[in-house]
């Protein structure tokens, strides 16, 4: 009767703070508007960065190119943003440098459709506004000694001859070119090139040396972001799996994926600096990814770093720069990369670059979690229904494992029922802990039972629900998927009605 009584209050505890996050989340005022969510209008580099960033050395250059922070030493009045829409993305690109600021995913909006909100506002995967902050730059670094500010970076002001640019119905490429070139007739072409129905965006910088001199040089990839804010308590960050998945960056050495969170970027032991081939660098997101994914036979130089780390949002970045470039007067050369800004969807992603299904994480669980999902996936193709999908692999999963709950379950009721004599036992035997123990060993002997039988199956069985609990966890397709009142499966039960039967349910167990 006290366990019942004890199990109630917790469960009218846990119920009470619910109802309260839930009011929290309805009535709290909003938060102030800061001076820099104001500046976030302005989509040119900010000042608030430090103007230096130290590169590695790319592997085979002559010399260590130096590649310009974050922040550009001419006014950014000057840059101008172009607009760039496809079937499934809205993007815009900075004219200072070419960058990519903003990302729109068109199919993946931020909110479940509903009859109050049909056409919620997309997923927004890169952005410019300082507490979101997450861009995708690219450029080339000279290895002369000419300033940063005179060189075809990303701080460099390159220049379009649209500001808007559509795949037209009909259409199946785009490609949208913007220039750079300096007094003495250097020339560089950054063209971005998008595919209908393709997430993968072709990046070229093609460089035309007009001038007198050999140019020689490097070019780079990178992504910087800042961690995304929290919610104001713990259990709400906790059970929404977007703060509580992985943040930071990953990449794939072509053998091995790794991963680092925003918070060991200033560990030195976990900074990366090291010269990779057949790999992509990316930040991650739940359910979705940004990556750049450099040519898969170019050795490219790694590196991770923290910029500006003293500041309210510092900046983390992850690079990739390329083998050392020579382009002789009157030549031209072409360097190529890819950058795939998108979802994180099961089956189709190791198809755009080696290993980059492994974003994906299901850690030591992988090989459990995988073939989980393909019977989650079928299930679906017969049902419709991504609700009805997950109890039918819960009702799957519960009747291979039968035998093994009905082992537990008889060696639960074998214990009860021998609970009589075991407490005989320890009332007989006292603080004589050695006598009792013998005395009981002996129990279970003469009447054949296993005290570790129903720990067992459980032991057994529970890799399997952790499996289980990854692919629900990681699952892209039950993001915004509906079931019954649950408008959103890959988020708590709004209403709260599943914890209280689960509750119920175990209190009339007991």
């Amino acid at each position: 009767m006290n366990q019942t009584r004890t199990f109630l209050m917790f469960a009218l505890l846990a119920v009470a703070y619910f109802l309260f996050l839930a009011w929290e989340k309805d009535y709290a005022p909003p938060p102030p508007t800061t001076a820099s969510a104001v500046s976030a209008a302005t989509p040119a580099a900010d000042a608030g960065v430090p103007g230096a960033i130290p590169a590695a050395s790319a592997p085979g250059s002559a010399a260590t190119p130096t590649i310009a922070g974050d922040t550009a030493p001419a006014a950014p009045a000057a840059a101008q943003l172009i607009t760039i829409e496809t079937d499934v993305l809205k993007l815009s690109v900075d004219t200072r440098g070419g960058s990519l600021v903003h990302a729109d995913l068109l199919a993946y909006p931020q909110a479940p459709r509903t009859h109050k909100a049909p056409n919620p506002p997309p997923t927004v995967l890169l952005t410019s506004d300082p507490e979101r902050y997450s861009v995708a730059q690219n450029g080339l670094v000279s290895s002369s000694d000419a300033a940063p500010a005179d060189q075809p970076n990303h701080l460099a002001l390159f220049h379009s001859e649209k500001t808007a640019y559509a795949l037209a119905a009909g259409q199946d490429e785009l490609k949208v070119d913007l220039t750079w070139q300096d007094a003495a007739g250097l020339k560089v072409t950054k063209t971005y090139t998008f595919k209908r129905g393709s997430y993968v965006i072709g990046v070229s910088q093609r460089i035309d040396n007009g001038t007198a001199a050999p140019w020689q040089g490097n070019a780079y990839q990178q992504l910087l972001r800042v961690e995304p804010p929290k919610a104001g308590n713990w259990l709400a960050n906790y059970t929404n799996p977007e703060t509580r998945s992985f943040q930071g960056a990953a990449w794939y050495t072509g053998e091995k994926f790794e991963k680092l969170p925003f918070k060991d970027f200033a560990e030195p032991k976990d900074q990366l600096n090291a010269p990779i081939k057949g790999g992509w660098a990316a930040m991650l997101k739940l359910y979705f990814v940004t990556a750049w994914i450099p040519p898969a036979d170019q050795t490219e130089q790694y590196v991770t770093q923290t910029i500006n780390p003293d500041s309210a949002h510092p900046r983390y970045l992850i690079r990739t720069v390329g083998p050392a470039l020579s382009v002789a007067p009157g030549q031209s050369l072409t360097s190529p990369s890819r950058l795939y800004v998108g979802p994180n969807k099961q089956g189709s992603m190791d198809a755009i670059a080696p290993g980059l299904d492994l974003t994906i994480d299901y850690g030591m669980f992988k090989v459990i979690a995988v073939p989980m999902h393909w019977v989650l996936s079928q299930f679906h193709a017969i049902t419709k229904n991504w609700g009805v999908a997950i109890i039918l692999l819960v009702l799957l999963i519960k009747g291979l494992s039968w035998k093994l709950t009905a082992i537990q379950y008889r060696s639960s009721a074998r214990m009860r029922k021998l609970q009589p004599r075991v407490q005989a036992l320890k009332e007989r035997y006292g603080d004589d802990k050695q006598k009792m123990q013998m005395a009981m060993m002996e129990l279970y002997k003469k009447e054949k039972v296993n005290p570790m039988g129903g720990c067992l199956p459980v032991l057994i069985t529970l890799p399997v629900f952790y499996g289980l609990f990854f692919v629900l966890e990681y699952s892209l397709e039950l993001r915004h998927a509906p079931f019954l009142w649950i408008p959103d499966l890959s988020a708590p039960d709004p209403f709260y009605i599943l914890p209280i039967i689960y509750a119920l349910v175990m209190l009339g167990r007991m």
